[in-house]
C-alpha cells in the first residue's frame, strides 16, 4: 500500500503551507455550512478542496513552489504579528507600549505607576501608566 502511494506521488508537488492554509479555511467554512446548508458555501468548500488536490498532485513543482513563496511572503508577517500579540497577552509581568515617534513596541515592567519611557531606538520620551 505504501509503495503504491510512494510511486503515485513520485514527481508530484505534495503538500505545503498554502495547501494547509486552504484546507483549514475549507474546514472552518464547514462549520457554518452544517447549520445553514447554503449552496454558495458548499461550492466554495468544494472549490477549495479541488485546488488543494490539484496543487498536491501537480507535476509542475516550480510553479507550485512559486505560489507557495508568494503566499508565505504575505502570511509569515501576519503569523509573526499574531504570535507576538499572543506572547504579550500571556506576559503578566510587563506592559507593552508603542513609541509615538517610531512605532516600535517597548516592554516595561508592570506596577511602577506613571513612568517616563525613553525609546532606545529614536530616544523620544513619553509618559505612561504601568
Amino acid at each position: 500500500m505504501f509503495d503504491f502511494l510512494r510511486r503515485l506521488m513520485y514527481g508530484r508537488y505534495g503538500n505545503d503551507s498554502l495547501n494547509q492554509f486552504l484546507l483549514v479555511v475549507a474546514i472552518v467554512l464547514l462549520v457554518p455550512w452544517f447549520f445553514t446548508h447554503w449552496a454558495v458555501l458548499s461550492i466554495l468548500i468544494f472549490a477549495l478542496l479541488i485546488v488543494v488536490y490539484f496543487r498536491m498532485f501537480s507535476r509542475n513543482t516550480y510553479k507550485r513552489s512559486a505560489e507557495n513563496q508568494k503566499f508565505l511572503t504575505w502570511f509569515t508577517p501576519l503569523q509573526r504579528k499574531v504570535a507576538g500579540r499572543k506572547m504579550q497577552m500571556q506576559d503578566k509581568e510587563h506592559r507593552y507600549f508603542k513609541c509615538p515617534s517610531c512605532g516600535r513596541t517597548l516592554r516595561v515592567p508592570r506596577g511602577r505607576g506613571r513612568i517616563e519611557i525613553t525609546c532606545p531606538h529614536c530616544k523620544r520620551k513619553f509618559v505612561k501608566k504601568t
